[in-house]
């Protein structure tokens, strides 16, 4: 067999170099995020009641629905939900963030998610050991079958129509009255003293006090009457 010649090495060096660069940059996509960020409000819907009585109605929305609360404060609501399709399970966990809003006439913006983890069921085959003396361990084929769930997906839901259904129970469990925050007060602000006041005297007891001495009235001046003459007749 003939040696190769010299000339088709760099041929060859190229054409594999030409192969490496199209499959890493015209070949199989780059894994990345699917994430678009676009402005639709499939996550948040404004309402005009307090944060509070938002995530109340979040809360009994999901409990109307069959979830199962985890969490239920002021703020924020957690809940999860089974389901179950032949032999695929499903958990859904659902979390419902309710927050001031910070423009706007309306007064609360709830922001909500809901990610679906998906098992499967496996089975494993525990093979029975057998110890003898001469031979050492030896595995039989007899045993026990364990099932076991095992998470195959997970994904979060991004289906608008299901927060459009969420946001439609949740408007049914507001209440008629909307709780408004307390306005601030419009009395003049109290002003701080630049100089310190020097400390009232203590008040003196009955006992301590001296005695009032009665003033004497005024001597009255009597003037003496003055005769009046008759009129002369005539």
């Amino acid at each position: 067999m003939l040696p190769p010649r010299p000339f088709l090495l760099p041929a060859l060096l190229a054409a594999t170099l030409g192969a490496c660069s199209t499959t890493a940059g015209g070949g199989k996509p780059q894994p990345g995020a699917h994430e678009a960020f676009d402005s639709a409000n499939t996550y948040s819907r404004n309402f005009n009641h307090s944060p509070a009585q938002a995530c109340e109605a979040a809360r009994r929305a999901l409990l109307s629905q069959g979830f199962v609360v985890d969490r239920a404060e002021t703020d924020v609501v957690e809940a999860h939900k089974y389901f179950q399709q032949d032999e695929s399970h499903e958990e859904v966990e659902f979390r419902a963030v309710c927050m001031p809003q910070t423009r706007g006439e309306q007064q609360t913006v709830v922001f909500v998610n809901a990610v679906q983890d998906r098992y499967a069921l496996r089975k494993r085959n525990n093979n029975a050991s057998l110890g003898v003396s001469a031979l050492g361990s030896v595995s039989l084929p007899i045993g026990s079958t364990e099932d076991s769930l095992v998470k195959v997906a997970s994904q979060t839901l991004q289906d608008p129509n299901f927060y459009k259904r969420f946001y439609a129970v949740l408007e049914r469990f507001l209440p008629d009255r909307i709780e408004r925050p307390a306005e601030p007060s419009t009395a003049p602000p109290v002003q701080s003293q630049l100089f310190e006041l020097p400390p009232a005297p203590a008040s003196e007891t009955p006992s301590e006090r001296p005695p009032v001495r009665p003033v004497p009235p005024p001597p009255v001046t009597v003037e003496p009457a003055v005769p009046t003459q008759p009129a002369s007749g005539g």
